[in-house]
């Protein structure tokens, strides 16, 4: 189970205190946003490069998406301060279809990644990757916001980065004065 803290909870699925699922989502997400972006260049300029570039980069990102999601999976089943965030659920359906369309997407160009991405293809990509940065607003959501496996490091060792600067042209907005406390 996750540990609670004062600041939030801590994954269960984490190497030294580090969230795998936040590690590893950036993978799904260059990949698939990648598609996208190579479907636009291969629009652009007919080049078959492209459009391959575009299926490689699909099925990298399902493979990798897969991979991400077990530490993500692992912490919605352990912690239940994270089943219990209507967030949470919305993260994981989102991302469920946006793997969903990325298999649609494959599909579609599995005999000829040009003319898939000429038909469907393009729309997929774009429909995922518009998915994917909500899911990813919900996530950050998840992490900042309610605090899942982002806990704020109260330890001697971290606090020496804890240092609120002082300045005297910001220090008047804030009804401070410069270096000396509060008014």
């Amino acid at each position: 189970m996750g540990r609670y803290h004062r600041h939030g909870v801590q994954s269960t699925a984490a190497i030294a205190g580090h969230p795998l699922h936040h590690m590893l989502i950036v993978f799904p997400v260059a990949f698939l946003i990648g598609a996208l972006g190579t479907d636009i260049a291969f629009l652009a300029i007919q080049d078959p490069f492209w459009a391959q570039a575009s299926y490689w980069l699909l099925i990298a990102g399902i493979v990798t998406a897969l991979v991400a999601a077990v530490p993500g999976m692992i912490d919605f089943v352990t912690i239940d301060r994270v089943r219990n965030v209507w967030v949470s659920w919305a993260h994981m359906v989102a991302n469920l279809v946006v793997v969903a369309l990325a298999l649609i997407n494959v599909g579609v160009r599995l005999d000829d990644p040009a003319a898939g991405v000429q038909g469907w293809g393009i729309w997929l990509s774009g429909i995922q990757t518009a998915l994917l940065l909500f899911s990813g607003w919900l996530g950050g959501e998840l992490a900042y916001r309610y605090g899942i496996g982002a806990i704020q490091d109260c330890s001697p060792k971290a606090e020496q980065f804890h240092v609120e600067v002082d300045r005297p042209d910001v220090a008047e907005q804030y009804g401070r004065r410069s270096g000396s406390g509060h008014l």
